[in-house]
């Protein structure tokens, strides 16, 4: 048996094939990042509308776009791994 030290960065993980992959879920997720970081008010609606210009696929696009660095995104689904 192994055991190692709680990493401080460790990132947030969504498995977008479950509840949490959710278009609703990924836009309430985004909003509190963005308050969490004490983003301004027109940032955040600029970056959530970005989210909400097209279809799912862009809206993940666009969430690991402003994101990525914080939060993993997982899937099995073919089309969102072939969409990055």
């Amino acid at each position: 048996m192994a055991i190692k030290k709680k990493s401080n960065n460790q990132k947030m993980v969504i498995d977008l094939d479950g509840s949490q992959g959710n278009a609703f879920v990924l836009l309430g997720t985004a909003q509190q990042i963005l308050q969490n970081s004490r983003m301004d008010k027109d940032t955040t609606k600029v970056v959530l509308d970005e989210m909400k210009s097209g279809d799912y696929v862009n809206l993940i696009k666009t969430f690991d776009k402003y994101f990525g660095t914080i939060v993993t995104l997982e899937t099995s689904n073919q089309e969102y791994l072939d969409a990055f």
